[in-house]
């Protein structure tokens, strides 16, 4: 979690990140169903997700950051992104959004500061809306995603398949 005294920065992702979120991202495959992927990922299998998130353009990735105990290193405490919501052209001015937070940062604004500053970053570009599917239950996000302005637009139900169970997926989408 972020330390006393220690401030988080959040900045656009960078090729040495992909460690650590790909860590990060692991633990959300192996331990929960707020992501649909069911086989962890080496970094070098998450290096295309990290390359299509470049610094500009409507597909971006923000990390939170805080430096660790020594000052010697930064840790990540979580990202955020915004993705292509469907392939085809008429799409293109949607966008869908997420954001992932380290297990022992939660509770804390880091989510809240991945989204100020990716929605910012998005602020210049041609997009119209913002899509974002939450794994139900999941109290925490959706609280998240409504204090930045995402109304709730419908559910899937039971659409994904992990852990032998079948989980919603409740969609919502902001204006942009």
């Amino acid at each position: 979690m972020p330390s006393e005294g220690t401030e988080v920065q959040v900045r656009p992702g960078a090729e040495g990140d992909l460690g650590a979120l790909t860590d990060l991202y692991n633990h959300y495959v192996r331990e929960t169903p707020i992501t649909f992927d069911t086989a962890v990922f080496t970094p070098e299998e998450r290096r295309p997700w990290l390359l299509s998130h470049p610094e500009d353009g409507p597909y971006r990735l923000r990390v939170a950051t805080d430096t660790d105990p020594t000052g010697t290193s930064q840790r990540i405490l979580g990202y955020a992104t915004s993705s292509p919501f469907r392939v085809k052209p008429a799409y293109a001015t949607s966008v869908e959004v997420t954001v992932y937070v380290a297990p022992d940062a939660g509770g804390r604004g880091v989510g809240t500061l991945l989204y100020k500053a990716l929605f910012e970053a998005l602020a210049g570009e041609d997009l119209h809306r913002a899509y974002a599917g939450i794994a139900q239950p999941n109290e925490a996000s959706t609280r998240l995603h409504e204090r930045f302005g995402f109304r709730y637009v419908g559910t899937y139900r039971e659409v994904g398949r992990k852990f032998g169970r079948y989980w919603d997926v409740a969609w919502y989408e902001k204006e942009l």
